[in-house]
C-alpha cells in the first residue's frame, strides 16, 4: 500500500500544501484531483523524492520511503506532465538508456521497448532524435519509460498532457489493465471528466487542503445533488466546492 500522511509543505511560511493525508491499495486507481495551483504536483514531487516535505510521511508498505529511498524508486514509475528529456537521443535510445540504469537484461529491454512503441504508434520515429518530437510524442516516450521495468507503483501527473484522442483512448485502457494486475496507480489532474472515467476514488484538493474524499460514484451523487439545490437559491461555504471551488461547473 501507498501512503501520504500528513503531509505539509510551506514556501517562505505560506503553506502549498497542509495536512494531505490519503492511500492507495494494489489494483486501486486514486484519482488526486483540483484546480491547477492546489498543491497536486506539490504533492507528487514530494512522494518521489525530488523535494522535502515540512511535515509528514510518504509510506510504501509500511515502510518510510526515506529509510531507503533508492529501494522506492526501483519500485515506482513516474510520469511528469512536463516532458523533459534528453533531445540529442533518439526516443530508442532514451528507452534503452532508462532500462540499463534500472539494470534490465539487454533481452528482456528491447523486446519490452518494442512493445511499447508499438502500442504508442511511435515505432516509425523511434530512431529519430527526441529534440524532432512534438510534444505528445515526447510524452509517449515518458509513459514508456515508466512501464519499462514494470513497477508496483505509478504515479502519473497530467498524463494525458499532449496526446491525441485516440493515444489517451489507449492509455485509459492500459491504466485499467495495469490496476487489473495489482499496479499501485495514483493519478493526478484537473479534468474531471478524466478522473470519473480512470479512478475508483477520488481525494479532491483546494488550496492545499483535503476538501473531499471519496468514491468517484459518491461524489457524482453528491455534485448532482449540489447542482439541483444551487438552482432555488445562492450556495456558500463548504457546499460549494464541488463547483465554484474546484473547477468551474
Amino acid at each position: 500500500m501507498f501512503e501520504v500522511v500528513n503531509l505539509t509543505k510551506y514556501y517562505s511560511g505560506i503553506p502549498a500544501i497542509k495536512d494531505v493525508s490519503f492511500s492507495v491499495r494494489p489494483g486501486e486507481v486514486l484519482g488526486y484531483l483540483g484546480p491547477n495551483g492546489s498543491g497536486k504536483t506539490t504533492t507528487v514531487t514530494i512522494a518521489i523524492g525530488l523535494i522535502e516535505a515540512s511535515a509528514g510521511t510518504v509510506r510504501f508498505d509500511g515502510h518510510d520511503v526515506q529509510q531507503d529511498f533508492v529501494a522506492f524508486r526501483r519500485r515506482l514509475g513516474y510520469v511528469p506532465e512536463d516532458p523533459h528529456l534528453y533531445s540529442f537521443l533518439s526516443g530508442r535510445e532514451y528507452l534503452q538508456l532508462t532500462g540499463r540504469l534500472r539494470q534490465m537484461p539487454e533481452r528482456a529491454l528491447n523486446l519490452k521497448i518494442d512493445g511499447l512503441l508499438e502500442l504508442f504508434s511511435i515505432g516509425s520515429a523511434a530512431d529519430l532524435s527526441i529534440s524532432a518530437y512534438s510534444k505528445g510524442m515526447k510524452q509517449k516516450i515518458l509513459i514508456s519509460a515508466a512501464l519499462l521495468h514494470d513497477p508496483e507503483l505509478l504515479i502519473f501527473d497530467e498524463p494525458l498532457s499532449g496526446l491525441d484522442v485516440t493515444t489517451a483512448l489507449v492509455f485509459r485502457h492500459l491504466v485499467a489493465a495495469l490496476a487489473a494486475r495489482g499496479k499501485i496507480v495514483l493519478y493526478s489532474s484537473h479534468v474531471l471528466e478524466v478522473v470519473e472515467k480512470i479512478c475508483s476514488r477520488v481525494v479532491v484538493l483546494y488550496r492545499g487542503r483535503v476538501v473531499a474524499h471519496d468514491s468517484v460514484e459518491r461524489l457524482r451523487d453528491l455534485m448532482a445533488l449540489e447542482r439541483r439545490w444551487s438552482k432555488g437559491r445562492p450556495t456558500s461555504g463548504s457546499a460549494r466546492w464541488s463547483c465554484s471551488n474546484a473547477w468551474p461547473c
